[in-house]
């Protein structure tokens, strides 16, 4: 049986295990953070819920956004955080929080820069094709290409280090004395017995509340009742325990949607297919918005449709580039990608007017104004390839208010005693609505944010040895 998650006040903790620094959630931010933690001489502890890391970069594409990595300046690209950070607030419209979009873009490239140097993740940059909003290459990948390989690669450097990691360790109570300052944590394990583990402080790299239902229908509604395809671990552990600490929240509109998630297979179809000429079409045989915009809100377009779904209709210009990724390989392998001779063949796929379908592809043309404002390079040409998708909900952007330094702050604006919060437990650089996403914005926050965290632990810590 699974305990509550709740906060906690005792006067005193004691716990077989004492550790300077524990850190809840072993994604790309906990491991980041734990990486970079020892290189600066701190022991820690991570503890993760599942049986492996794994978490919501498992689920992801793996890309993370950074400018003025050493691979990106080797391939020449002309980029910089202030342009960077320009096109994060551009994306949202200029409601993304300042300090964090200006701590984030200068700190990424550092991190990547750290974790090849010292940890062997070899970087490569996606430079076949802009994705929407970014107005450089600056999308660094490892060559499998997938957030699976990216978590495990930091696994396998953690493992290295000998950094302790506990597994099937559920965070459910966090402990705190009078003065809101962090005693230890209680960890669940698989037989519902509570192992404690006390820290002199305590790093959030946990998770968002998509996958709890109570905490959607209180910030994004809109979103209850679309697919959450995103990892069960994003159960609101951080916010719950925020809230009950009186910690300030932020940003909690904020999520990424994806509006290209196949149906019924369940996998993500990468959103080259649009970036490159592909477009939605729904049920009536009619476009429906601009898909050059982005795919988060894409999520909103795609489940307002006739049954909640639509169509990817590309070409084979758009197919050779994507079977460069691998996840879209897996589900084309999987039957997910249908080809249809000719124009009514796919009518007859999609169960609509061809007439009206005709139409549309005629719509898809340079030099053609169109109703939702997006400008083509170029027409499709038969034979066409399809996807049934739906709209669905990856992982919430708002959360714990953090500083610069990803110190959680209460009420006033100030931090707590000994309380740091970043990737999915902390409010992102996403702004106040899922239009604010910029592609990469959730692993940016994550690496960036746990390389923060950990340096200002340092700093805490060892505040005499600290730069």
């Amino acid at each position: 049986m699974t305990a509550p998650t709740r906060v906690v006040v005792e006067p005193a903790f004691t716990a077989p295990v004492h550790v300077p620094v524990l850190v809840i959630g072993a994604g790309a931010c906990g491991l980041t953070a734990a990486l970079r933690l020892a290189d600066r001489g701190i022991e820690c502890v991570v503890a993760e819920r599942d049986e492996r890391p794994a978490g919501s970069t498992s689920l992801s594409s793996g890309f993370i956004p950074a400018a003025g990595t050493q691979v990106q300046r080797a391939l020449g690209v002309d980029d910089s955080p202030e342009r960077f950070a320009q096109d994060i607030q551009h994306k949202a419209h200029g409601t993304a929080a300042p300090h964090l979009v200006k701590a984030y873009t200068e700190a990424i490239a550092p991190a990547l820069d750290f974790l090849a140097d010292h940890h062997g993740l070899q970087w490569e940059v996606l430079d076949g094709f802009l994705y929407p909003g970014h107005t450089r290459h600056r999308m660094h990948t490892l060559r499998e290409r997938t957030g699976e390989a990216l978590v495990q690669a930091l696994a396998q450097a953690q493992e290295r280090c000998e950094i302790p990691l506990l597994t099937q360790a559920r965070a459910s109570e966090l402990v705190v004395d009078k003065a809101q300052r962090v005693l230890g944590v209680r960890l669940q394990r698989p037989d519902g017995s509570l192992e404690a583990v006390a820290c002199d402080a305590l790093l959030l790299a946990c998770n968002g509340y998509g996958g709890a239902p109570d905490l959607l229908q209180r910030f994004v509604p809109e979103m209850v009742a679309a697919t959450f395809a995103g990892h069960p671990g994003n159960d609101g552990t951080a916010v719950r325990w925020g809230e009950a600490l009186g910690a300030r929240l932020a940003d909690l509109r904020a999520y990424q949607g994806h509006g290209s998630w196949a149906v019924p297979h369940a996998v993500l179809i990468t959103w080259a297919l649009m970036v490159e000429g592909g477009v939605q079409i729904n049920a009536r045989g009619e476009r429906f918005h601009d898909e050059s915009q982005g795919y988060s809100e894409a999520a909103l377009h795609v489940v307002a449709q006739p049954g909640g779904q639509a169509w990817n209709v590309f070409d084979d210009q758009v197919l050779a580039l994507a079977q460069g990724f691998p996840d879209f390989v897996q589900a084309q392998q999987a039957g997910a990608v249908r080809t249809c001779a000719d124009v009514g063949a796919l009518a007859a796929l999609i169960g609509c007017d061809p007439s009206t379908l005709q139409a549309t592809l005629d719509g898809v043309a340079p030099d053609t104004a169109d109703p939702f404002g997006r400008g083509f390079r170029r027409t499709l040409q038969a034979p066409f390839h399809a996807v049934r998708v739906t709209g669905a909900l990856f992982h919430t952007q708002g959360g714990l208010d953090v500083d610069a330094q990803c110190r959680v702050l209460d009420a006033a604006g100030q931090p707590l005693p000994n309380l740091w919060a970043a990737g999915g437990a902390a409010r992102g650089v996403s702004g106040h609505d899922v239009s604010g996403y910029l592609s990469g914005n959730g692993l940016l926050s994550a690496v960036a944010g746990g390389f923060i965290a950990a340096d200002s632990l340092a700093r805490h810590l060892q505040p005499e040895t600290a730069p």
